[in-house]
C-alpha cells in the first residue's frame, strides 16, 4: 500500500466526513428527537451500511453498478423516498404520543427500538448515493496499479479507512446532538417541537439524497 496515498486520503476523508451532510442531518435527527442510545445505534448502521458498500467495491461490484444505466439515480430516489417514509412515522407518531421523548419517559414506551433504529440506519446507508459514489470516484484516485497489493484489497484498505473514521466522527455528532435535545426535551412542549425538528431533518436529509449526482 501506498503510504503517501494513504495519508493523503486520510486528510480528504477526514475533511469530507468533518463537512455536513446528509449523514449528519439523519444522525441529529435521532439524536434530537430519541435520544443517544437511538444516535448511537444510528451510527452502528451507518458505520454497517458503509463496511458493505467497501465490500462491494473491493469485488466489483460496485463499478458494475455503477456502468449500469439508470442504476444510481433509481438507487437515490429510492433512499429518498425511503427517508420520507422515515419522516412520515415520525410526524405520525408525534401526532399520537405528543414527541417521541415525551412518550419515552411514561410507562408506555415510543420510538423505535434498538433493533429497528440499526436496520434503518443500515438501509438509510445502503441506499445513499453518495455512499457508493465515493467507493466509485474518490477511492480508485488513491489506488495505485503498480503496488504489490492487488487493486481489490487497497480498495478494501481506504475503504475500512472511511468506515473508521466515519465512526469516530460521527459518535461525536451523535452525542452533541443527543445532549441538546436531553437538554431541550424534558418539557414535553419542547419534545413536541424536538420531534418536528427530527422530521423536517429526515426530510432536509431525503432532499440532499434526491438531488445528489
Amino acid at each position: 500500500m501506498d503510504t503517501h496515498l494513504l495519508v493523503l486520503f486520510l486528510g480528504v476523508d477526514l475533511l469530507l466526513i468533518a463537512t455536513p451532510g446528509p449523514d449528519w442531518l439523519y444522525i441529529v435527527a435521532r439524536g434530537l428527537g430519541q435520544g443517544r442510545r437511538a444516535a448511537l445505534y444510528a451510527v452502528a448502521g451507518i458505520g454497517t451500511g458503509y463496511a458493505a458498500h467497501t465490500v462491494l467495491a473491493a469485488v466489483g461490484l460496485a463499478a458494475a453498478l455503477g456502468a449500469v444505466p439508470g442504476a444510481l439515480p433509481a438507487l437515490r430516489y429510492a433512499g429518498a423516498a425511503y427517508l420520507v417514509f422515515l419522516a412520515w412515522q415520525l410526524l405520525r407518531s408525534l401526532r399520537r404520543t405528543g414527541g417521541l421523548r415525551a412518550a419515552a419517559d411514561g410507562p408506555a414506551g415510543a420510538g423505535p427500538g434498538p433493533a429497528t433504529v440499526l436496520r434503518q440506519s443500515l438501509l438509510t446507508a445502503l441506499l445513499n448515493p453518495k455512499g457508493l459514489l465515493l467507493y466509485l470516484a474518490l477511492i480508485p484516485q488513491f489506488i495505485n496499479p503498480d503496488a504489490a497489493l492487488p487493486l481489490g484489497v487497497q480498495t478494501a484498505v481506504l475503504g475500512l479507512v472511511h468506515v473508521v473514521n466515519c465512526t469516530l466522527g460521527y459518535v461525536l455528532v451523535a452525542l452533541v446532538s443527543a445532549r441538546a435535545g436531553s437538554a431541550f426535551g424534558r418539557n414535553p412542549r419542547a419534545a413536541r417541537r424536538l420531534s418536528a425538528v427530527s422530521a423536517a431533518l429526515l426530510l432536509a436529509t431525503a432532499g440532499f439524497t434526491a438531488g445528489a449526482h
